[in-house]
Parts: structure tokens; sequence; C-alpha cells
């Protein structure tokens, strides 16, 4: 199908046609001006005109066009796009749960503030914290409220003077964008030839006695373990900052080890990657933070307080509230308290594992992402090395670009033929052709041995026919498009087909 037929596939307005049958106003009016106001109305407004089952089917043949991690692999590196376990929605849809409102008196709502306090705790644990915060909405959102608390803790103890922050070159891009967002300058350090910190390239990025704080992912965006982790917090420590964990990550980690332990002050969570609450399309989401305690005072309010009164010798059943007055406090970050049941999902993941399930998400997440490194280091490079990786694989087409002129992209294009969702393309930058690929612990060892064989197969159409993968997708409903140009004249605005200058 050409590109240029591609609109009308959707365009279903014809003039007349309704979905719905509107009641008559009950307010009384002369005319909608009168109503409504004049300056709000409009003499023209080109809304389609559809009937009910035109709008069904236009909907229905969407998602049908739409991947989806029900469908099948979702190989994004970095995004950790796991199954979404349908229990989790279930106790989402809990009338107690679902038919809150946010301004409930907090005696009306005991069960939603203690599932949120046992999550807090849950996620301390998990980490190796001390305390944590559910507000941030989205991971971007949790690294700019951690780096607000960085800055509070400095200026609290008479350093407001520290307004560097050093981060690697491997850095998620959020990073060094949510330090600029605080007002902080941002330094860069070089990754060494294993793919990990540069110890002598951060020792000189620490001096000079402004540091406020060393943003790091770990595992880091090449898929490694930052073997010398500790080290570089004792750095960072005694340059007299403060050490971020990036926590995209940290799905390789779970019930294995705890950043907290390793040296970090601060991290997020994203609990759409991590605790499989639904991932993409804008939000909800939830990029809870935790702390260690020289940072708890700074958490955004309210916090959640358990309090267990005494009657004599006894305990009284717990009452939970939200707590307002703390004056060191970043403040408030998002209205209520977040998005509660993403930590409905979030707190149902964790409590269904268990501690025992949690150590098998890690465990299996890191062996599927080896076995597809071990499967197919014969067929494409593995960044830095054919070395154990963690979560996920980072692969080069480098080598097919310059000897066959098929780069990341065009194997990705090619991916979308055979009907997988691509892995991510051109990251980290430090990789040349980067394909970044993450197979979850969710994925069966039949599932990665089918797309391990595309992949196979496509390395080898890369050599004997690289046409095939530079004109590619050949079966999608539209092939490629101008991306460039997509981003540059980005028009969103719904259009009527007009016949004769009428509309249709």
């Amino acid at each position: 199908m050409k590109n240029s037929e591609f609109p009308l596939i959707f365009e279903k307005s014809r003039r007349g046609r309704k979905a719905a049958n509107l009641p008559e106003c009950d307010v009384p009016y002369t005319s909608p001006e009168e109503l409504i106001g004049a300056e709000h109305l409009r003499s023209r407004l080109p809304l389609p005109e559809v009937s009910e089952l035109d709008v069904v089917r236009h909907f229905t043949h969407l998602s049908q066009r739409n991947y989806a991690i029900d469908l099948g692999l979702y190989p994004l590196g970095s995004c950790t796009m796991k199954y979404n376990p349908k229990v989790n929605e279930k106790a989402a849809s809990i009338p107690g749960f679902a038919s809150l409102h946010p301004l409930q008196p907090e005696e009306t709502a005991q069960g939603a503030l203690a599932l949120m306090y046992d999550l807090q705790k849950m996620l301390a644990e998990i980490s190796g914290f001390d305390a944590t915060t559910l507000q941030p909405s989205a991971g971007a959102h949790g690294e700019l409220c951690a780096m607000m608390m960085v800055k509070a803790y400095h200026a609290s103890r008479g350093e407001a003077h520290r307004n560097v922050v050093v981060i690697p070159d491997a850095a998620h891009g959020t990073n060094p964008a949510s330090a600029a967002r605080c007002g902080f300058k941002v330094k860069g350090v070089i990754s060494n030839s294993k793919g990990c910190t540069d110890l002598d390239s951060l020792q000189k990025a620490l001096a000079g006695g402004n540091i406020a704080a060393f943003m790091l992912t770990n595992p880091n965006t090449v898929g490694l373990f930052e073997s010398e982790i500790e080290k570089i917090c004792e750095m960072v420590h005694e340059a007299g900052g403060l050490v971020y964990c990036d926590g995209a990550n940290m799905n390789a980690m779970l019930g294995l080890t705890r950043p907290g332990d390793m040296g970090f002050d601060v991290m997020h969570f994203n609990l759409h990657k991590t605790f499989s609450t639904p991932h993409g399309g804008g939000g909800p989401g939830c990029g809870a933070v935790s702390v260690k305690a020289c940072l708890e005072p700074f958490l955004p309010v309210p916090t959640i307080e358990k309090v267990t009164a005494k009657i004599g010798e006894e305990e009284s059943e717990a009452t939970y509230r939200f707590i307002q007055n703390r004056p060191q406090s970043i403040g408030r970050i998002h209205s209520f308290y977040g998005a509660f049941l993403i930590a409905v999902r979030a707190y149902t993941y964790i409590r269904s594992l268990g501690a025992k399930g949690i150590r098998g998400v890690g465990e299996n997440a890191v062996l599927n992402a080896n076995y597809v490194r071990a499967r197919l280091a014969d067929h494409y490079e593995v960044a830095y090395g054919n070395r154990t990786c963690m979560h996920e694989v980072v692969l080069s087409a480098a080598k097919l670009k310059q000897l066959h002129g098929v780069r990341a992209l065009d194997i990705s294009k090619r991916l979308m033929d055979y009907g997988y969702h691509p892995p991510t393309n051109y990251f980290p930058l430090i990789v040349p052709e980067a394909l970044m690929i993450e197979p979850t612990e969710t994925e069966s060892k039949q599932t990665l041995d089918e797309f391990i064989e595309v992949m196979i197969k496509i390395s080898q159409e890369a050599v004997e026919t690289p046409d095939l993968l530079t004109t590619a997708p050949h079966v999608t409903l539209v092939s490629r498009l101008d991306e460039t140009a997509a981003v540059k004249n980005l028009d969103l605005r719904y259009e009527p087909l007009f016949e004769n200058n009428n509309p249709i």
C-alpha cells in the first residue's frame, strides 16, 4: 500500500452521521451566545461526523494494527517491557480502590493509605534504602525529585555552592536534563574499554569542591554491572557529593543485590518497568524514589505515617494519615499523592511473587539476556566484547554497515516483516549502530529461540540480499516514513475531506 493512500483508510466522516443522541438542554436560554458566550463560539467546527458503528470499527482496526506485550516479544532495551499479570488489573479494579476520590477524608481511605505505606516499605527493603515516596509520576519525574532533594540537602548544610552534577557518557538522556532543570551544571565522564565508568575520568570530574552528585545507572546502559561501584561511591562521598542511582535497570538486581548496600544515597524506580504496571501511552506511571536517612527529611509532602496508639499494655489497631508539616520538605511535586492505582498494581505484583519470586525475576532476566547474547554472538558484534551481561545485551551493526551498507535501523525495519517489535536503536550513544535487546524474565526459551532464529536469518540476509533490509518493512501498513520531516512538521489537527470545496 502506498503511503499516499494512508489517510483514506482513516477518513470515515460523512456529513449528517451521528454516534449519539444528546438530551435536550434543561437550562433555559434564548441563544447559544447567552448560554456559552459569543467569545467561545466558532462558526466552523470541522469535527468528524461518524456513526457508532464507524467509531467501533475504526478503533478496533487500530487496536489490531498496534503491537503490544500481550501479542508478542517486546525486546526494547532499557525499557523492560515485561508482561503485566492480569491479577494486577483485577486488584486495581476493586471498587474500594477504583472508586476512591482523592479528597475523601483519611478515615474513609485507610485501606488505600495502608497499601501505599506498605508499598513504600517494600520498595525501601528491596532497594536497601530507608524511606520512599510514591509521588513522582514517571522515571524522569523521579530523577527531578531526587535532584531537588539533593539540592535541598546541600543547602541545609550551608553548601549551596555545590552546583555540579557528574554524569557518565552512557547515561539516559533524562539524567542531564533533570540535573539542568534543577539548576545544576553538568559534567561528563567517559566509559573505559570495558564499558564501565572510567575512574580516572571520574576523579578529574570530582575535583573543585563543588560536586553535588554523581548520577549513575547500575547495571549501566551497556547492560553491564559496574563492578567498581563501591569504589565509585566512596570517591563521590569523599568529594562531598551524593550518589544517585537511576533505577531504570533495577529488574536485573531484584532479590540479588541492593543499590543502598552499594553506597547509593537515592534512587528512583520505574514501577512500569520493574514491577509490571502498564507501560507506555504517556501514563499514568510512577517513578517512586527511595532515599537513605540523610535525605528522608526532604521527601515531598505529604508523607504517610502509621500511628499505633497504646491503651494500657495493648496496642490499638493502626491508623494511617498524611503528614504535611515537614519543614525541610521540597514540597509537593504531584497533585494529591501520585497515581494510586499504579501503586495498587505494583503492590499486587510484589505480594504475588514474594521474596523468592522477586529473586527469580532478577535471575531469569539475566539468564534470558545472556542466552540471547550467547546465541547471537557469532552473527553480530557484542558491545565491549562478548562478556556476561545483565538484563540486556547491546549488539552493534557497525561491521554490517561497513561491509554491506546495512544499518541497525535496517535490521529493525526488517524485524517488523517477521512480526516483531524492533529493539532499541542507537542507544547507548557510545555504541555505533547499537541494537539494545532486553528479553525480560517473562519470555520462555521457545519464544527466545524463535526470535533468535529470525535475527540470525536477518544477519544472513544482510550479507546476501542487503537491499531486502534497506527497503524494509515490506508487509506493514506503511513503509518508511521521513521521520525527520515528521518531527519538524508535526500536525495533529483533524481536517475533513473536501469535495468541491465542501466537507464530505
